[in-house]
């Protein structure tokens, strides 16, 4: 068995829509990418992944859709975590922001090439970046979603960007059907620097049982329900790593134990309390995504779980779409 996840190519990264706090100046301005950094560092995440024995595919770029680069917006795996045949799940499509929904057709495809079933839902929703396994349970995430615009204000300059959040609340009817028995915990985002769940919260730890959760981006109701319900199992975020998104991190299972790929540039003793759960923090550098597309360590990888298939082997289509879609790490 091994985790298998999905990359974006990042050859056409750059900031298109500005749909988030952090891909624009303080005056509105859309930032401007370093290419050539951004493709270093892109793959050396990748390498580090596959140095961990993670299959990483790698979605073709697209001058047209820069936001492939986050594939963890393109849906939901059901079933996760179980160690079972991906015939047997489901991957549940994004309905995703109007400025990316053009990637949706992208993810179809090769999703459908690797061999996943597909389901499609009517209600926005960007995929694990807002729902994920915590334990035998889920943690569900969902903000007021507006459209995004410039509205005047009084100060200097004389508008602000209004950008609201992603997912809708009642998505999550559409979503029960595919998350078994375990209790779903719905919470509510309240900061649109932190627009998706995955930039709040993050499961670690031999079963996921943890969460790295920074409280102050969600409402005061789901701040304080989050807290009664987790309790010894949180590790509450400061603010300052909170911004360096040490929440958008991935965990990786290794022949020697648990890792933590992790943004760097969070601070020493949040490293020290990840490790005391048991988990090795790895830190890397994805600053360029970050500061420039709003986007860490775990927006750049969509999680397709341990890649098992009905015997006999798939077809050879399937074999062959797989095989040349791998990343190579001597490039």
């Amino acid at each position: 068995m091994s985790r298998a996840v999905l990359m974006g190519d990042p050859a056409h990264f750059h900031i298109a829509g500005g749909a988030n706090p952090f891909t624009r100046n303080w005056w509105g301005k859309r930032k401007e990418v370093d290419k050539k950094r951004a493709i270093g560092q892109w793959h050396h995440l990748a390498k580090t992944l596959t140095s961990l024995g993670v299959r990483v595919f790698v979605i073709p770029p697209d001058e047209r859709h820069p936001g492939l680069v986050y594939p963890a917006n393109a849906g939901f795996l059901s079933r996760l975590e179980e160690p079972i045949p991906i015939q047997r799940k489901s991957f549940i499509l994004s309905n995703l922001l109007p400025s990316r929904a053009g990637e949706s057709p992208v993810y179809t495809e090769f999703l459908k090439g690797l061999g996943f079933s597909l389901v499609s839902i009517r209600h926005r929703f960007e995929g694990e970046a807002e729902l994920f396994p915590v334990g035998e349970e889920h943690v569900f995430t969902y903000g007021g979603v507006v459209k995004q615009r410039f509205v005047p204000r009084l100060g200097i300059p004389p508008w602000r960007r209004v950008y609201g959040f992603r997912t809708e609340r009642d998505s999550l009817g559409e979503l029960s059907p595919f998350l078994g028995n375990g209790a779903v915990h719905d919470f509510e985002l309240e900061e649109e620097s932190h627009y998706h769940g995955d930039t709040v919260f993050c499961s670690l730890g031999e079963k996921r049982e943890f969460l790295l959760a920074y409280l102050e981006g969600l409402a005061p109701e789901s701040r304080e329900r989050c807290r009664k319900i987790f309790g010894e199992r949180l590790i509450p975020l400061s603010t300052r790593d909170a911004f360096y998104y040490a929440a958008n991190s991935y965990q990786v299972r290794t022949a020697d134990g648990l890792r933590l790929i992790i943004p760097e540039g969070v601070s020493d003793s949040l490293l020290r309390e990840i490790e005391r759960r048991g988990v090795i923090p790895l830190p890397i550098d994805v600053s360029e995504f970050l500061k420039k597309g709003g986007g860490a360590v775990k927006c750049m990888i969509g999680d397709l779980g341990e890649l098992l298939d009905e015997p006999p082997s798939p077809s050879q289509t399937i074999a062959a779409f797989r095989e040349t879609h791998r990343y190579d790490s001597r490039r």
